[in-house]
């Protein structure tokens, strides 16, 4: 695995020990980028679910102010703190967070946190979508900044609802086995 663009454009990353954890693959990683492009610079970005921290890293590289990256695993979460200094990543641009995703957002939206202007959400295959979709939409004015956007990444055979709250599906693009589902939210 790689940084793909960006200052550390074909860095190496360490890749997760096991099969347990599906990488966002290069080429996908490429495309939403590629996608991303007019609204990544200067973006405060979050990685749910992020593995080893790859997107959160190809954000920072093309031009993220900030990214926060939660997993759940504590394995991951070292992993991506080795990936961060081995690309010896300001501190004052990251912030890693071990903790379930709702547990996460709750408790971010108590807060009076900086919103995002971007969430990308890779959980595993089997995890439970929707309540994550729901939450977010349902919390978009907290989450978000003026206009904000989540991209899902899930198997090309799940079917996601076309809203959730105030979150609306405005693309979706299948790459093999693997399906990008983008919703808007306006948060005003």
């Amino acid at each position: 695995m790689r940084v793909i663009a960006g200052k550390f454009r074909g860095r190496k990353l360490k890749s997760p020990p096991s099969l347990q954890t599906r990488p966002t693959s290069d080429r996908l990683r490429e495309t939403l980028f590629n996608i991303f492009a007019p609204r990544i610079n200067g973006a405060r970005f979050l990685d749910l679910c992020a593995g080893s921290g790859a997107v959160g890293i190809e954000a920072l590289s093309r031009g993220a102010a900030h990214v926060t990256f939660v997993d759940r695993s504590r394995k991951m979460y070292a992993l991506i703190e080795t990936n961060l200094k081995t690309l010896k990543v300001d501190e004052d641009e990251i912030e890693s967070v071990s903790k379930e995703v709702l547990e996460f957002l709750r408790k971010r939206a108590k807060q009076e946190a900086v919103p995002f202007d971007m969430i990308f959400f890779d959980p595993p295959y089997a995890m439970d979508y929707e309540a994550v979709l729901d939450y977010v939409g349902e919390h978009a004015t907290r989450m978000f900044a003026k206009v904000g956007v989540i991209v899902v990444e899930h198997h090309r055979k799940k079917d996601l609802k076309e809203e959730f709250g105030r979150l609306k599906r405005y693309r979706m693009l299948k790459q093999g086995d693997s399906c990008l589902s983008f919703y808007q939210a306006d948060s005003q």
